[in-house]
């Protein structure tokens, strides 16, 4: 008699890529330590009290490159959030104001901060369907999103979510090879549904010549059901920063994205993402309205049922009045707070670990989950990853006792990553940003509390995005913001940074 032994697969290895530089100075950190001694050695020649001014000048201007905090910022990028904080506040940016008795010009109720320069374009895909683009003028960058509705994971077998996991990775893989792809992101929006979305799809279906036993049962189900009912969307944006496009007119530009579309659809499915669909520009625009006015959901539900659409334009898709605090940020109906990711969960976890955070709140108005992804050329890939696995090589022969024990851990690490990337496997960045949203000022500290514990569940590490509420807000709406391309300082210094 045997016993056979079913192992649930795992996944980890989540890796940092290493920093050039000595310990946690950086490449310019570095740099700035050897051109300083070599200033105070030629100080030093003249003066003795002119060296040692030199030597705590450079004290003072390095030693904030060197400590850092869990996530790896630095001093000087701490004060660069609170120096930017206080700029907005004195030229009081962080209060929005539209509609037709606002100074904004048109008279509309436009979306603001990051959004306030973005259009809107619609297009025909290659079966007829609509699908809305955002063009970020600021960056030349346009966006289309895909609408889905994800295969649930209950009472399926491992052997499938294994393979709507590998299915993924691959997706995510082939992102690398997409032209002119910048970055992606996928978003999971959750709300309670208070029963109007039920009731429109139920009674609306009501025969006229029903019995009216059956009538009875439907408007008791319709009744006592939502209760227990959630609703639950997910979106994927995707990114490009097409070459020529400023040189083209905007037909070529939807042709050449059309044309990408039913490609990028069919993996969705095939790595579990169900019906998937490009979204039109008022569907865009429903949802953006939606987050910065919870309260009007149910209209919008109403009248996607009773009329088919609502008729909304991008420029009347934002808030009539918004405020950024240190700590929310409000906007119409809603007070909304954001996380940001700092660490991913160390060990290995399985492919359910998001589910806690990403299943509906009931103490919670609306929340976003967004995962954001910048896929890295395959070239690039293998220099990061041979880069990584010399650091810790390194490290391990130069190390003594625990130190050299996790030493030869993170070895193991880097040697694992560098035979899946010369195996194909994709090398891609990620992040995460969450954002709840609550009806008053008072529920701030329950949804802080309810983080907390989803965030213990899952094994993420995150932090509030304080003094920058309204971009993160932003970033996690399903409208193709990537932070790493809102930056003023290049990508390539902040890395050596």
């Amino acid at each position: 008699m045997s016993t056979e032994v079913i192992k649930t697969r795992t996944y980890g290895n989540w890796r940092r890529p290493r920093k050039a530089g000595l310990g946690s100075f950086g490449l310019v950190g570095t740099v700035g330590v050897f051109g300083g001694l070599v200033v105070v050695l030629l100080a030093s020649m003249f003066s003795i009290a002119a060296a040692i001014m030199m030597a705590v000048l450079g004290a003072v201007v390095l030693g904030p490159l060197a400590i850092r905090t869990q996530d790896g910022r630095n001093i000087y990028d701490m004060l660069a959030v609170r120096l930017g904080w206080s700029r907005r506040r004195a030229n009081r940016s962080t209060v929005y104001v539209s509609g037709p008795l606002s100074s904004r010009p048109g008279g509309r109720f436009r979306p603001p901060g990051m959004l306030s320069r973005v259009t809107m374009l619609e297009g025909l895909d290659p079966y007829d369907r609509r699908f809305g683009v955002l063009h970020h003028h600021h960056r030349d960058l346009y966006t289309i999103v895909l609408g889905c509705e994800p295969d649930g994971g209950s009472l399926v077998d491992e052997d499938q979510v294994d393979v709507w996991v590998a299915q993924w990775g691959d997706w995510l893989a082939r992102l690398a090879h997409e032209p002119d792809l910048r970055g992606a992101s996928v978003i999971v929006e959750t709300a309670p549904d208070p029963g109007t979305r039920l009731a429109s799809e139920v009674l609306t279906r009501i025969s006229p010549s029903a019995p009216a036993a059956a009538r009875r049962v439907m408007e008791e189900v319709v009744e006592r059901y939502p209760d227990a009912s959630s609703e639950m969307n997910t979106y994927v944006t995707l990114t490009y920063g097409l070459r020529g496009a400023s040189r083209r007119g905007s037909g070529d530009v939807l042709t050449d994205l059309a044309l990408r579309i039913q490609g990028l659809v069919s993996g969705l499915v095939s790595a579990g993402g169900g019906a998937a669909a490009p979204l039109s520009a008022e569907r865009i625009a429903e949802v953006v309205r939606v987050a910065y006015d919870p309260a009007v959901a149910a209209d919008v539900l109403d009248a996607r049922a009773a009329h088919g659409g609502t008729g909304l334009e991008w420029s009347d898709a934002g808030p009539a009045a918004a405020v950024e605090t240190v700590n929310a940020y409000h906007h119409d109906s809603g007070i909304s707070r954001s996380w940001l990711l700092t660490l991913a969960p160390r060990g290995t976890v399985r492919s359910s670990v998001l589910r806690g955070l990403l299943d509906p709140t009931s103490s919670i108005r609306r929340k976003r989950v967004a995962l954001l992804y910048r896929p890295i050329d395959p070239a690039t890939s293998a220099k990061i990853v041979e880069g990584d696995r010399r650091a810790a090589q390194f490290m391990a022969n130069s190390g003594r006792g625990p130190v050299q024990a996790r030493a030869i851990s993170e070895v193991a690490a880097a040697e694992q990553t560098a035979a899946e990337e010369a195996a194909g496997a994709g090398l891609v960045e990620f992040s995460m940003i969450v954002t709840v949203t609550v009806d008053s000022l008072e529920e701030i500290p329950d949804a802080n509390a309810t983080m907390r514990n989803l965030l213990g569940a899952t094994r993420l590490s995150m932090r509030p995005a304080d003094r920058m509420h309204a971009a993160a807000f932003s970033c996690a709406l399903p409208v193709g913001i990537l932070p790493w391309e809102q930056t003023l300082i290049p990508r390539e210094l902040q890395e050596a940074l």
